[in-house]
C-alpha cells in the first residue's frame, strides 16, 4: 500500500531530470544551430520540468511529516531552496514563452532565457543533493 508521505519521493526525481536535460539540450542548441528539434526539445522540457516542479513543491508541502532537531534545520534549507527554485523555473519558463511568443529567439534575450534557465538547474540541484540528504544522513523515509 502506498502512503501519501511517498508522494513527494516519487514525484520529486522529474523535474530534476527533466529541467536538468532541458537545459543540456539547451546549450546544445548554441552548438547546433540548425537543429531545430533541440530548440522545440529544450522549450518543452522546460515548461514540463515547471510542471513537475509545482506538483513535486506541493508534495512536499502537503504530504511530508515535521521533523525536529538537526533534520528539522535541515529540511527548513531544502524547503527554502525549494522555494527558489519553484519561484525560478516559473520565472524562467514564463520568460522563455515570451521571448518564443514575441519570435525573440535570435536575439540577446536568449542568452538572459538560458541565465535563468541555469539558476534554475543550479537551485534544483542543490534542493536536490539537500533533500537526499535528509533521506540518506537521516533516514528519513526509509
Amino acid at each position: 500500500m502506498i502512503s501519501s508521505s511517498h508522494f513527494h519521493p516519487m514525484l520529486v526525481h522529474f523535474p530534476i531530470a527533466i529541467i536538468t536535460v532541458g537545459f543540456l539540450f539547451d546549450l546544445l542548441t548554441l552548438a547546433f544551430k540548425k537543429e531545430t528539434w533541440l530548440v522545440k526539445a529544450s522549450y518543452w522540457l522546460e515548461i514540463i520540468g515547471m510542471a513537475g516542479a509545482v506538483f513535486a513543491y506541493g508534495s512536499g508541502y502537503f504530504f511530508t511529516s515535521p521533523m525536529e532537531g538537526e533534520a528539522g534545520i535541515l529540511r527548513e534549507k531544502h524547503e527554502l531552496f525549494a522555494t527558489a527554485t519553484l519561484i525560478s523555473i516559473v520565472i524562467a519558463t514564463l520568460f522563455r514563452i515570451v521571448v518564443t511568443y514575441l519570435k525573440k529567439e535570435t536575439t540577446n534575450l536568449r542568452y538572459v532565457s538560458l541565465l535563468l534557465f541555469f539558476i534554475s538547474v543550479v537551485l534544483v540541484s542543490i534542493t536536490g543533493y539537500l533533500g537526499g540528504t535528509l533521506v540518506i544522513d537521516y533516514m528519513i523515509g526509509l
